[in-house]
C-alpha cells in the first residue's frame, strides 16, 4: 500500500514538473521574445512618448512625415542623377531626367490633397475618435511581423479590385483615376498625384484594415509606415539593389518596375505590391526597357483613350 501511494506521490510530482517546464518552454517562447525584441523600444516609447501615442492625430502625423521624408530623398536623387553617373545608372528612364515643372506641378497637387482632404480628415478624427489605448506589453516579433504582412496582403487584395474597376469603367477612369496617368515614366510625387476620392481609399484602407486584423498598435504604426514606403518605392523610378522587389524571391513582389510598366501599359499590372492577382486575372506584364516598350506603349495608351472615349 505504501509503494503504492509511493508511485501515486512520484507520478504526482513528475506531472507537476513537466507542466512547469512546459511553462517555462512557453514563458521562453512567447514571453522572453517581447523582453529581449521589442518590449523595451515598446517601454520607451510608453515611458516617454505616452501622450503623443495616445493622440488620434498620431497615425496621420507618422504618414505623412514619412511620406515627405521619403519624397524629399528620392526627389533630391532625381535632381542629381542627371549629373551623377552613379545615380542616373539606377533610374528606369535613364534617359529621361525629372524637370523642376514636373517636380512643382505634382507638389502642388500633393500639397492641395494634403490641405483639403487630409488635414480635414485629421481634425475630424482628432475630435471624434478616443485616445488609443496603449497596451502595457509589446506584441511579439512574430506577431509583429505576421500583422504587417497580412495588412499587406488585404491591402493588396483591396486597391486591386479598385484599381481594376477603375481601369475598366471608362467614367470612374475618367473622373478618378486619369490624373495619376498623366506621368508615363513615374517618380516620387507622382505616388500622391491623384485625385481625393483614391486618396479617400487608400487612407481608408490603410487605417481599417489593422483594426479589422485586431492588430497591436505598434504593429499598426508599423504597417502605416511600411505602407507608405514601399508605396512610394513603387513610384520612385529606380531600380536600386536593394529595392523590395529584388529582395522577394521568385517574383512575387511588383516593385518599382512592374509599376512603370503600368504607367506605359495602363492595361496590366493592376496590383499596387505583390504579383499574384495580376498572375490570377491575366494582367501581368514583364517590364522592358525604356526604348524597347515605346510601340506597347502607344498601342496601350489608344486602347485606354478608346475606352474612356467610348462612355
Amino acid at each position: 500500500m505504501r509503494n503504492g501511494m509511493s508511485v501515486m506521490s512520484a507520478s504526482r510530482l513528475l506531472r507537476t514538473e513537466a507542466l512547469s517546464w512546459l511553462t517555462a518552454v512557453g514563458n521562453l517562447s512567447g514571453g522572453e521574445s517581447h523582453a529581449l525584441v521589442l518590449q523595451p523600444i515598446w517601454d520607451y516609447l510608453h515611458q516617454n512618448h505616452h501622450d503623443l501615442l495616445r493622440s488620434p492625430l498620431f497615425p496621420v502625423v507618422l504618414s505623412v512625415t514619412t511620406y515627405f521624408v521619403l519624397v524629399g530623398i528620392y526627389t533630391a536623387l532625381d535632381l542629381l542623377a542627371p549629373t551623377w553617373p552613379s545615380i542616373n545608372r539606377y533610374r528606369l528612364h535613364p534617359d529621361k531626367p525629372v524637370t523642376w515643372p514636373n517636380i512643382w506641378i505634382t507638389l502642388g497637387v500633393t500639397v492641395y490633397n494634403h490641405l483639403f482632404f487630409i488635414f480635414p480628415a485629421a481634425v475630424a478624427q482628432w475630435l471624434w475618435r478616443p485616445p488609443t489605448p496603449l497596451p502595457p506589453e509589446a506584441p511579439s516579433l512574430w506577431s509583429f511581423l505576421l500583422g504587417i504582412l497580412g495588412c499587406m496582403v488585404v491591402f493588396d487584395f483591396q486597391y486591386y479590385l479598385w484599381h481594376l474597376l477603375h481601369h475598366r469603367v471608362p467614367w470612374l477612369y475618367r473622373t478618378f483615376h486619369a490624373i495619376h496617368h498623366q506621368y508615363n515614366q513615374p517618380f516620387s510625387l507622382v505616388t500622391q498625384y491623384l485625385s481625393g476620392w483614391e486618396l479617400f481609399s487608400v487612407g481608408f484602407w490603410a487605417t481599417v484594415d489593422p483594426i479589422l486584423l485586431r492588430c497591436h498598435c505598434l504593429t499598426t504604426w508599423g504597417f502605416m509606415v511600411f505602407n507608405v514606403y514601399v508605396s512610394t518605392e513603387d513610384h520612385c523610378g529606380y531600380d536600386f539593389p536593394w529595392a523590395m522587389h529584388n529582395l522577394v524571391p521568385f517574383g512575387l513582389w511588383g516593385g518599382a518596375p512592374k509599376h512603370d510598366a503600368h504607367h506605359q501599359r495602363p492595361g496590366t499590372n493592376f496590383a499596387p505590391f505583390f504579383s499574384h492577382w495580376d498572375w490570377l486575372g491575366g494582367t501581368n506584364t514583364v517590364p522592358t526597357a525604356s526604348g524597347q516598350s515605346a510601340s506597347e506603349e502607344l498601342e496601350d495608351m489608344k486602347e485606354e483613350k478608346g475606352l474612356k472615349d467610348s462612355d
